[in-house]
C-alpha cells in the first residue's frame, strides 16, 4: 500500500531534495532539544559520526508519535540531521562571525567528514542510516583567509551545520569531495530513494 510521507524538517535545502524523489510528500516539524540530545549520546559514547543519526530518529519519532492514531499505518515520517565533524569533533552551526571564521579556518587545509543521519518510521517498521562524505578544504592561505572574511560577513554561514553551504557561497572553500554531493547539502537522496523502496512499496 502506497505511504504518505512526511519530511520532519523545515530545512527548504532538503524540501528540494526530496521533491528530486517525489513532490508527494507533507512537512511537519516538532520542537526537540537538539543540544541536550547531542549532549547526551556523547556522554554515553556514541561516535560522533553517528549522533546526527540519533538526533534524525528523535526528530521522526516526535512526529510520528503526535499523528493521530488512525493516520499512523498509512505514514511513513522521514527525519534527517547533518553534522559536519573533525577529529571527532562535531561542528554544529555558528552562533556568530568569530565562530564562523574560527571553525572554517580550522577546517582549511584538513579533510573532514559530513555525515547525514536519516531516520524513516512507519507503523510497522523503524530503519536508520548514516551517510558520509569526505570533504577537503583549500589550504588555509591568505587568498582562504580573505575569502573566509568575506563569506562570514554575509548570512550564509550561520543556518548551516560547519559554517558553510556547498551549494552556495561555501563552494569557493572546498578543494574536493568524496562522495554524495547531495549528501553535503542536506540529504542523501539517491540512497534515500532505495531505503524508502526496501521500507514500503512506494
Amino acid at each position: 500500500m502506497r505511504k504518505k510521507l512526511i519530511l520532519a524538517s523545515a530545512s527548504p535545502r532538503r524540501r528540494e531534495l526530496l521533491s528530486l524523489i517525489t513532490n508527494d510528500f507533507e512537512i511537519i516539524t516538532r520542537n526537540v532539544d537538539e543540544r541536550a540530545a547531542e549532549i547526551d549520546m556523547e556522554n554515553k559514547g556514541v561516535p560522533a559520526v553517528l549522533v546526527s543519526e540519533g538526533l534524525a530518529l528523535l526528530k521522526a519519532k516526535a512526529v510520528f508519535d503526535e499523528l493521530p492514531e488512525d493516520e499512523k499505518r498509512d505514514v511513513l515520517v522521514i527525519g534527517a540531521d547533518t553534522s559536519v565533524i573533525l577529529d571527532n569533533e562535531i561542528f554544529g552551526k555558528p552562533k556568530d562571525k568569530d565562530e564562523a571564521v574560527s571553525m572554517l579556518s580550522k577546517l582549511s587545509g584538513r579533510t573532514h567528514v559530513v555525515a547525514t543521519g536519516v531516520a524513516l518510521i512507519t507503523a510497522e517498521k523503524v530503519k536508520c542510516f548514516t551517510e558520509e562524505t569526505p570533504v577537503e578544504f583549500y589550504e588555509y592561505d591568505q587568498y582562504q583567509k580573505d575569502l573566509i572574511e568575506r563569506y562570514c560577513s554575509g548570512n550564509e554561514p550561520y543556518d548551516k551545520a560547519g559554517a558553510y553551504g556547498i551549494q552556495g557561497g561555501g563552494a569557493l572553500l572546498v578543494k574536493k569531495i568524496d562522495g554524495d554531493f547531495s549528501n553535503v547539502v542536506g540529504l542523501p537522496v539517491s540512497r534515500l530513494a532505495r531505503e524508502i523502496e526496501s521500507v514500503i512499496n512506494y
